[in-house]
């Protein structure tokens, strides 16, 4: 196994003082050894395309070698400012990509991920990137020289860590909550309120994982579920090109994270959608299923940005006092509204993941 702190000390005696990207699961220790750093050493992201771009903008600034973190889910984000911007034929800006390898081909994993992991390495292949694979202490000694020849020759140079590679940290690798309802206790709510021909399209993620559990757990017949296990902050666009099409009512149950990765596309719903659509969001101020680091969401205005974006009415539910009556008024209104619901981050240990996906398709489009 490999120790993060050694992977920490080959990337910064390469004179690479700045990180940033979005967190994984994968990278959780990596995310937890650099979350004390300061805020102009450290950033998280919105999405992997634009800590590519804030890593581009260190390195025009400073001239040190920057290194960004992300899922390899991610890179498909990633891949437009690496090979337009960063790429030796035309701006030839070196950087350090450091690269959670979900699906890889020696590993068990969900479909989405597998998927992803078979083409990880000939994605960077054909970037023209070259990677090393860090399992233990030794493969450092590679990964080193490809940083030195990276720094030198102004290249992109990557390296790959599988599920369990790094070694688990004895600290409790834990953030504190944000706020304090419990998403179980919102999610059965909805739940028991909403009609039998509604749909409901979740973000990828805890979202989604956890109202599976609901569902199956409380036996909630009514409506059926779209859960996006993949496609992260695709969720708002989903649930548009759905509810367009469609007289069912829809619910859109998106999260912070979710939200921000792909925010531009908030303002496509709300221009184009039918009244038809209902917009949750989950909002724990975090990266939840992924360790918990900060989404920095605690503090935007979103009854102000949501009328900006062409929601008609906001509504926010912070406890559980009349639940169910709040969510029905927020339900039965007819425009499009935006209900940001502060929850906690997940109590529920290992939660259940979605099976049989082709079949959870075929019965959601009935």
């Amino acid at each position: 196994m490999l120790n993060v702190n050694s992977l920490i000390k080959v990337i910064k005696k390469n004179n690479c003082s700045f990180f940033t990207g979005v967190p994984d699961s994968v990278l959780k220790e990596l995310s937890f050894s650099l979350k004390n750093l300061p805020k102009k050493q450290h950033i998280i992201a919105a999405n992997e395309g634009a800590a590519v771009s804030i890593g581009i903008g260190h390195y025009l600034s400073t001239k040190k070698i920057p290194c960004v973190y992300m899922q390899n889910s991610g890179l498909a984000n990633a891949v437009n400012p690496l090979i337009s911007i960063a790429n030796k034929k035309v701006y030839s800006i070196p950087l350090i990509l450091v690269i959670g390898w979900r699906g890889s081909p020696n590993k068990k994993d969900e479909p989405q991920h597998k998927a992803k992991g078979r083409i990880t390495c000939q994605i960077l292949k054909l970037l023209n990137i070259k990677y090393s694979v860090l399992k233990n202490e030794k493969d450092l000694i590679k990964f080193n020289n490809q940083v030195k020849n990276a720094k030198k020759n102004n290249e992109i140079v990557a390296c790959l860590i599988e599920q369990g590679a790094l070694k688990r940290s004895k600290k409790n690798l834990k953030f504190k909550d944000t706020f304090k309802l419990d998403k179980q206790i919102f999610l059965k709510s909805l739940l028991s309120v909403i009609d039998k021909k509604t749909k409901i399209i979740s973000s990828t993620g805890y979202n989604s994982r956890e109202l599976f559990y609901a569902r199956k757990s409380y036996n909630f017949k009514k409506g059926e579920d779209f859960y996006m296990v993949g496609g992260m902050g695709h969720t708002s666009s989903v649930s548009l090109g759905y509810s367009l099409f469609s007289k069912n009512k829809t619910i859109c149950i998106d999260g912070d994270g979710s939200l921000l990765m792909h925010l531009g596309s908030i303002k496509t719903l709300g221009e184009f959608s039918n009244n038809n659509l209902k917009y949750i969001l989950l909002n724990n101020n975090s990266h939840d299923s992924v360790g918990g680091q900060s989404t920095y969401m605690k503090n935007v205005n979103l009854k102000n940005l949501s009328k900006s974006l062409g929601f008609k009415n906001f509504y926010q539910i912070t406890n559980k006092t009349n639940l169910n009556k709040k969510i029905k008024n927020f339900l039965d209104k007819k425009s499009l509204n935006f209900l940001e619901v502060r929850i906690s981050n997940n109590k529920i240990k290992d939660l259940p993941r979605p099976k049989n996906l082709i079949q959870l398709k075929k019965m959601f489009m009935k």
